[in-house]
């Protein structure tokens, strides 16, 4: 083999390496921005977000990513499974009980999402491709944003102007903590004002439900969400969609969740 030949096959492997290098997005983490303004010194504290974003991309989708802790614990982080995915992350904090009530909760969730809807142009994103998505507690906020739409429209947002809502594991009926602060049984079920499934209709944004198996889900959540897909099904609602991870529980569910959300990102956009 002539030398010729030897530089020829060294540019016909080396070029596409430098082009995958080349073509590498770079991703820029902003952290502990604040999305809403108070007098109250633990609100200011608590309600501030993380943004990690493709820095010199265009038109990117936003996914918004609400932490569990059953509305008294846990912190914002970015997911892992959602880095370098060619969307942006938004990772919020929001206030958490006893501290705080659960309307402040569901509140700091709305003001979240909007800061987004307004902001996320400055960086490149597109307002239109925005997903809400959480684990628990932070499903639960999903929900309640997305289905009842007073919250957003607080902060002059149409709830339907969110792309799609993913809850992993969140409830349907009302919360847990808010039913013990009313002194009820963990394993007594409510429905009201602070229940999804009292807001199912059939204009709401697409929703991808994503349970742990029955057997191993805590107190009845796979039934509960599968009676809210039945409802928001019987209500008219086109795009509802339903997932039992088999042989995972209400915490190892969220690993195999995060593959369902972004397939469904790839088939909205």
């Amino acid at each position: 083999m002539n030398r010729y030949s030897l530089l020829f096959l060294f540019f016909f492997f080396l070029l596409p390496a430098v082009a995958q290098v080349s073509d590498k997005i770079a991703y820029k983490t902003i952290e502990n921005i604040s999305y809403r303004t108070s007098d109250d010194t633990y609100a200011n504290e608590r309600c501030r977000l993380d943004l990690y974003y493709p820095e010199a991309s265009k038109d990117f989708v936003t996914i918004v990513w609400f932490h569990g802790g059953g509305l008294s614990g846990g912190n914002k982080f970015i997911p892992q499974q959602l880095k370098e995915a060619g969307y942006a992350v938004v990772a919020v904090n929001y206030r958490l009980l006893p501290k705080a009530t659960l309307t402040d909760c569901i509140d700091d969730a709305a003001a979240a999402v909007a800061w987004v809807f307004k902001e996320i142009g400055k960086y490149g994103g597109n307002p239109h491709k925005i997903v809400v998505s959480g684990h628990s507690a932070g499903g639960y906020l999903t929900n309640m944003i997305g289905l009842d739409k007073k919250w957003l429209s607080k902060y002059d947002i149409d709830a339907d102007s969110i792309a799609a809502l993913v809850p992993f594991s969140g409830h349907a009926i009302s919360h847990f903590a808010y039913r013990q602060s009313k002194g009820m049984k963990d394993t007594q079920p409510s429905i009201d004002e602070f229940a999804p499934l009292y807001y199912v209709r059939p204009d709401a944004p697409p929703l991808v439900i994503v349970s742990g198996d029955r057997e191993l889900e805590m107190l009845g959540r796979y039934e509960e969400n599968a009676y809210f897909c039945r409802m928001m099904k019987v209500a008219g609602h086109q795009k509802v969609f339903l997932y039992e991870l088999d042989g995972y529980d209400h915490g190892s569910m969220a690993d195999p969740a995060f593959h369902i959300l972004k397939n469904h990102v790839k088939k909205l956009f």
